[in-house]
C-alpha cells in the first residue's frame, strides 16, 4: 500500500530533536475529529448525541468518566470532546493533585466551557474528592480558611466546565464520585484486528511510511488489541527498516518484532517465561502468583496487572482458587506436549 505523507517525516524528526519534546510524535498520531477515531463505535455515538444536545442548549456537556485498560484511547476521547466543543482542555492527574489548594487553583483558573481532564482519577486523595463533589454538582468551591473556632468557609462560584476523568481501575473510585458523572460512564473495549489494522495504516500515512497490507496485518496481529502498542510496534519496525536500508514489508516487520521478542500472538519474553515456569517448574500448575513472581524475580503486581490479563484473554492460563494453571493452548503455543491430566486439572 502506497501512502501520501501528510507531514514530511524528516521535518518531523528534525523538529522533534530541536524541541526536545519526545511526545510530539504521539500527539501527531492522535485523531483530531471523531471521524478519524477508529473503533469504540457505541461510545462515539453516545458522545456525539451528548455533545450535540449540549451545543443546542449552549451549555457545556455533563461530566464523563472513561475506564478500561491502558492504551485504548481514553485521553484521546477527552481531547476529541474539547475539539468538538471548540474549547480548551486542561489536563492533570490524580497523583498530581496533592492538596486541596492544588485543586482550587486548577478550578478557579478555568474559563467558561473549558474541559478539565483528570487521568488516573482513582488515585485522587479522598479529602480532595470531598471538595470536588460540590464543584461538579453545583459549580461552587467550598474552602475552609483557618482552624479551630476561628475557621470559616468561603464559597467561590466556578465557571461552567466539563470534567472528564479516566481510570484503569474503576472499582477504586468511590461511589459518590462515580455517581456525579452524569454525562455517562463508558468502558472502552479492546479493538478488533481489522480496527487495529486501520489505525496502523492511518499512522503510517501520517508518518509518511509506505506500508504493505501484509505488513500492517502482521503488526495488527501482535498488537495485543491495543492502539498504543500498535503505534509503538509500527515506529520500531520503521526504525528497523530504516537502519537496515529495507522497506516495510511483512518480512522486515517480522524480523523487527522478532528482535523485540514479540511472537505471533503478541506475547513478550516475560509472557512466555511465565508460561514456561508454570509448565516446566510446576508441572502446569496450579501455582500461586507469588510463587511465579519469586521464580522469575519479578514484582507480583507487574505480573498481575501487566501480563496476566492478556494471557487470560488469549486463554493461555486459568485462574483457580488453588492458583494459576496453564491451558492446553499454552502447551501447544510453546511446543510442549499436552499432559493427559491437564483437562482434569481445569475441571
Amino acid at each position: 500500500m502506497s501512502s501520501t505523507p501528510l507531514n514530511n517525516p524528516e521535518e518531523l524528526e528534525n523538529d522533534l530533536e530541536k524541541s526536545g519534546d519526545f511526545s510530539f510524535l504521539d500527539q501527531t498520531l492522535r485523531p483530531n475529529k471523531f471521524d478519524e477515531y477508529i473503533g469504540q463505535e457505541t461510545i462515539k455515538q453516545n458522545l456525539k448525541i451528548l455533545l450535540q444536545a449540549a451545543k443546542e442548549r449552549s451549555h457545556p456537556p455533563e461530566h464523563v468518566l472513561f475506564y478500561g485498560p491502558p492504551g485504548l484511547g481514553k485521553t484521546t476521547l477527552a481531547h476529541l470532546i474539547a475539539n468538538e466543543m471548540g474549547c480548551q482542555v486542561k489536563s492533570t492527574s490524580g497523583p498530581a493533585i496533592e492538596k486541596v489548594g492544588d485543586l482550587a487553583s486548577i478550578l478557579t483558573n478555568l474559563s467558561p466551557g473549558d474541559v478539565l481532564f483528570i487521568d488516573e482519577i482513582h488515585r485522587l486523595n479522598k479529602m480532595i474528592e470531598e471538595v470536588l463533589y460540590p464543584a461538579m454538582e453545583s459549580g461552587v468551591l467550598d474552602i475552609i480558611i483557618g482552624k479551630g473556632p476561628s475557621a470559616r468557609t468561603i464559597q467561590l462560584d466556578l465557571p461552567p466546565f466539563t470534567m472528564i476523568a479516566a481510570t484503569t481501575r474503576v472499582a477504586l473510585i468511590s461511589s459518590p464520585l462515580r455517581s456525579r458523572f452524569s454525562g455517562g460512564t463508558f468502558r472502552l473495549e479492546f479493538y478488533t484486528e481489522d480496527e487495529i489494522e486501520k489505525i496502523i495504516k492511518r499512522s503510517a500515512n501520517i508518518l509518511g511510511i509506505t506500508l504493505s497490507d501484509d505488513a500492517a496485518r502482521e503488526i495488527a496481529r501482535r498488537s495485543r488489541a491495543t492502539p498504543r502498542t500498535a503505534n509503538y510496534l509500527l515506529k520500531r519496525a520503521r526504525d528497523f527498516a530504516q537502519v537496515n536500508k529495507g522497506d516495510l514489508s511483512s518480512k522486515y516487520v517480522a524480523d523487527a518484532l522478532a528482535l523485540l521478542e514479540i511472537d505471533e500472538l503478541g506475547l513478550t519474553a516475560l509472557d512466555r517465561k511465565i508460561l514456561e515456569v508454570i509448565i516446566e517448574k510446576f508441572k502446569g500448575g496450579p501455582v500461586g502468583l507469588s510463587t511465579i513472581a519469586a521464580a522469575l524475580s519479578e514484582e507480583m503486581a507487574t505480573l498481575e496487572e501487566v501480563n496476566e490479563p492478556y494471557l487470560l484473554q488469549l486463554g493461555l492460563i486459568e485462574r483457580t482458587p488453588r492458583g494459576r494453571l496453564a491451558t492446553p493452548r499454552a502447551y501447544e503455543h510453546l511446543g510442549f506436549d499436552v499432559p493427559e491430566d491437564t483437562q482434569r486439572k481445569l475441571l
